[in-house]
């Protein structure tokens, strides 16, 4: 079963709600972005290493999918040269108000990861977390993270991992409980975890993605979602929830299912 998606949908999506807006932001004042950028880091703590902020330093820097805006604001904070695009209008506001509250400078504006306006050759870094999994067309953004690389740039992606425990309990609510038990993953994640059309990938299937870069790495970390120790997303509330937060086995899932986790961290050099 497969159901097409546009840009306009996933556009839509997330020009209701920028990416933990309804969650994590109380306020769009500076105490606002701080208690975010707060929250952040200390659900997903492996930004901060991957990401690696303080190395950007004088560095040509462009952000896809920027959000509300915290990791924009740490490239800038760390001396970037720093150019910074989302699908959404609502996002470059925000993260244009969240740095003009710090001072701080960026090229921002809407933009379109598949079909960036930038010449070929013009980033050291390029940096985009849980974004390029939402564009209809995936491999074509990717494409283009590569030809606005410069040789010997660097791109860090996180894109979703298919087999995650995230996907799991996706399966078992929307699949196993409603007697559907062989609707795929593709399906499942494309219509029931954030935008519409969003993707998953198996490692293979990432290093196909990047396959066009010279050395790539790639690792997948367990997240909040996968432990079930946060809110869940915009699109998921209710019983099921609430019933599976107490008995989900994080022990068990922290021990032997390490590699099962949500995000997959993806280093690429050009």
């Amino acid at each position: 079963m497969s159901v097409e998606y546009t840009k306009k949908d996933v556009s839509d999506f997330w020009n209701e709600a920028s990416c933990g807006e309804s969650l994590y932001l109380e306020h769009s004042n500076k105490e606002g972005f701080e208690s975010h950028s707060q929250i952040r880091y200390k659900l997903e703590p492996y930004i901060l290493p991957f990401a690696d902020f303080e190395k950007a330093k004088n560095k040509k820097v462009l952000e896809i999918g920027v959000g509300l805006g915290a990791d924009h604001q740490k490239f800038a904070e760390a001396g970037a040269e720093l150019t910074g695009i989302d699908l959404t209008e609502r996002a470059v506001a925000y993260t244009k108000h969240r740095l003009k509250l710090q001072g701080l400078q960026s090229n921002l504006g809407q933009g379109d990861a598949e079909n960036l306006s930038f010449p070929n050759n013009t980033f050291d870094v390029v940096y985009s977390w849980g974004v390029l999994h939402h564009s209809p067309d995936t491999p074509k953004a990717v494409l283009e993270v590569l030809r606005v690389l410069k040789p010997g740039g660097v791109a860090k992606v996180m894109i979703y991992h298919k087999y995650s425990m995230v996907g799991v309990m996706l399966w078992i609510r929307y699949a196993l409980l409603k007697f559907k038990p062989f609707l795929s993953l593709n399906y499942i994640y494309a219509q029931y975890l954030e935008s519409p059309g969003t993707k998953a990938y198996t490692i293979n299937e990432a290093k196909e993605l990047f396959s066009k870069f010279k050395k790539v790495n790639i690792k997948t970390v367990l997240t909040h979602g996968d432990l079930l120790t946060s809110h869940a997303g915009q699109k998921h509330q209710g019983l099921f929830l609430s019933l599976a937060r107490l008995i989900w086995p994080r022990w068990f899932i922290r021990y032997f299912l390490k590699d099962n986790g949500l995000f997959m961290l993806i280093e690429a050099h050009k």
